[in-house]
């Protein structure tokens, strides 16, 4: 996961990046973490302000170039760690940390690069490794049983005809193991009465990137453990692509915002503060003007909370989502 830009020949662009800069507010200063740093484009407009920091955290490291010449150019007020970002907790820094950002996309280089196997498009091996990886897309749909490959459609990439799809693989895997274009050509067989404006294996490479590299966990933890990390009056800040990921982040800022209520039958009590407050009441979209620019940008949600009082960790997103999680654990058997 990683900052959204646009074809080679045009400059770095991250999604809703004004947006971001409105709602962040480096112009003041302060210290920020970058969790999916990527190409760099929001790291490096937060640092055109001075007084600010960014601690910056990608678990690709086809990132850790860019980085190195960010380093160069802003020494102490940058550093990178090449993590997933379930584990900014390990983050060392002794400054209040102003906001945190998670752009949750994966950008254009990422797909057109054909050893990533991120693309139907792509004619080489299925791999969606994010690098920090023990398995692939390739060891997915040629290990896992049927029932498996058909949850995993339907409830990462929510695939209609998962039970078509996983059926279909797994009688042709019986004939030989399955590469990208064989997957693609499975899913047009299966869906061949279904075919819309969009790749019909849109959304399978999507179910399986969600699933190769844990994204669902990984969320959750990384958005926990920055309720913890951001500082009092500090923004927690999401760019999502589609709609799980926006919906786990929609929940996640909901219930932080809540203020305990207290039922007229119990006896009389003080109610708990509000640990949070929401920014963005409804998800921020692209103008048309930045969709006229970058097209891909069209499915972007952009939500944000602020930290004002005491947060108590005391809630489990996991527990919203333990379904979700098990479906991942379906890994450990490859």
């Amino acid at each position: 996961m990683s900052a959204t830009i646009l074809p080679e020949k045009t400059l770095h662009y991250p999604v809703l990046l004004n947006e971001v800069i409105n709602i962040i507010t480096p112009q003041n200063g302060g210290t920020f973490i970058d969790c999916t740093f990527g190409q760099g484009g929001y790291s490096k407009k937060i640092l055109e302000y001075p007084n600010t920091k960014v601690i910056a955290v990608d678990r690709d490291k086809n990132s850790i170039k860019i980085a190195s010449e960010l380093k160069k150019r802003f020494k102490d007020r940058f550093s990178f760690h090449n993590i997933k970002f379930s584990q900014i907790k390990d983050l060392k820094t002794d400054d209040e940390v102003k906001g945190i950002i998670f752009d949750l996309g994966y950008s254009l280089n990422q797909i057109k690069d054909l050893s990533r196997g991120l693309s139907f498009d792509s004619k080489g091996e299925l791999n969606m490794k994010m690098r920090l990886n023990d398995y692939s897309a390739k060891d997915v749909i040629n290990k896992l049983d049927q029932k498996e490959l058909e949850q995993i459609f339907k409830y990462f990439g929510e695939e209609k005809n998962s039970k078509l799809i996983s059926k279909k693989i797994v009688l042709e895997r019986q004939k030989k193991i399955l590469d990208t274009q064989d997957l693609v050509n499975i899913v047009k067989r299966a869906k061949k009465k279904y075919y819309t404006k969009t790749n019909p294996a849109t959304k399978v490479f999507q179910a399986l990137r969600i699933f190769v590299n844990k994204e669902i966990s990984e969320l959750t933890r990384g958005l926990k453990e920055s309720a913890n990390i951001v500082s009092q009056n500090g923004i927690i800040l999401t760019v999502s692509f589609h709609s799980l990921e926006d919906k786990i982040c929609k929940f996640f800022f909901n219930h932080l915002s809540k203020q305990d209520k207290v039922s007229r039958y119990l006896p009389e009590k003080k109610t708990t503060k509000k640990s949070f407050s929401l920014i963005t009441k409804k998800p921020v979209t692209p103008s048309s003007q930045e969709l006229k620019l970058n097209p891909p940008s069209r499915s972007a949600k952009l939500r944000a909370i602020k930290k004002i009082g005491l947060y108590e960790n005391n809630m489990n997103v996991f527990d919203k989502y333990v379904s979700l999680l098990k479906i991942e654990n379906f890994s450990k058997k490859l």
